[in-house]
């Protein structure tokens, strides 16, 4: 079961609850995180020993439908930017930086664009191009593609695929971590190996335990921005990896330049580069 600091819950003004979990130095300064596809709050938890380091207090709230977060049916990422200026004033918290993993590099960038007043800086952790660009979906790796459309147009399909998921890695947490691994290549393997499989997939089956919210999250995903990359204002880190077989090697610099003013740090690694950089990424964020 999750330590009380990864299973923390705020109402918001709409009544809805969010969960979240916290990693690091409790005093620390505060890092907000946007988690992954497939994932949840608990996607950081490898970095809890780089945050407290760092003196960040990292703050990883889960999407709305996702593990312990309330619905938010028809939802978009700049709703979900809403919710995160509702929780940190809900934890008296003013200003902040920000990450994103993956799909969660677009609500980081969210955040950049809508809150520049109270966050300082954002990290894009192996994010991706708006998807409802011409050509970006496209270059999506085949299981993306089919969940996302699955999830648009048939979930009474996909849901039973997320639960199943669900069930594999809450069963069998190593196996499930150690088969998933083994699709992202070796770069990833490497990663979740050395931490071991069955973090993942005890991850996963709380990401997963909530078939519904994982279809939204999926929806969410290919519903437009709201802003372009060019008017975000803010500095932005944007973080690729050289071994990364899930995102086109051409977002990561793309994004960087339309981003007015942001630092590309293409490293060795794969989809899980975060993981190998943690007190590097932090270090930029606080800069």
């Amino acid at each position: 079961m999750p330590a009380p600091a990864e299973s923390l819950t705020v109402r918001l003004r709409d009544g809805r609850s969010v969960c979240f979990a916290q990693y690091g130095a409790p005093d620390g300064e505060v890092v907000v995180n946007a988690h992954g596809g497939l994932a949840c709050r608990l996607d950081v938890a490898a970095a809890d020993a780089a945050a407290r380091t760092a003196g960040v207090r990292l703050i990883s709230p889960d999407r709305p439908g996702i593990s312990g977060s309330d619905a938010a049916p028809g939802r978009t990422i700049l709703n979900w930017a809403d919710d995160v200026a509702d929780l940190l004033d809900r934890l008296g918290v003013q200003r902040c930086a920000a990450m994103g993993w993956s799909m969660g590099g677009q609500y980081a960038a969210a955040l950049a664009w809508a809150l520049p007043e109270r966050v300082r800086r954002v990290a894009i952790i192996a994010g991706a191009l708006p998807l409802t660009e011409p050509g970006v979906f496209a270059q999506l790796p085949a299981f993306d593609r089919v969940y996302t459309r699955l999830s648009q147009r048939a979930p009474w399909v996909v849901k039973p695929c997320f639960a199943a998921m669900a069930l594999a890695a809450r069963r069998a947490p190593a196996l499930y971590g150690r088969l998933a691994a083994a699709q992202l290549g070796a770069a990833d393997d490497a990663v979740l190996r050395d931490e071991g499989y069955d973090e993942f997939g005890r991850m996963s089956a709380e990401a997963l335990r909530r078939p519904g919210g994982v279809a939204e999250d999926y929806r969410a995903w290919m519903r437009p921005w709201g802003f372009a990359p060019e008017q975000i204002t803010i500095p932005v880190d944007v973080w690729g990896g050289q071994q990364d077989e899930l995102v086109s090697h051409a977002w990561p610099p793309e994004l960087a330049r339309r981003i007015p003013g942001a630092t590309l740090h293409e490293r060795p690694g794969g989809h899980f580069l975060a993981h190998l950089y943690y007190p590097d990424i932090f270090a930029s964020l606080l800069d």
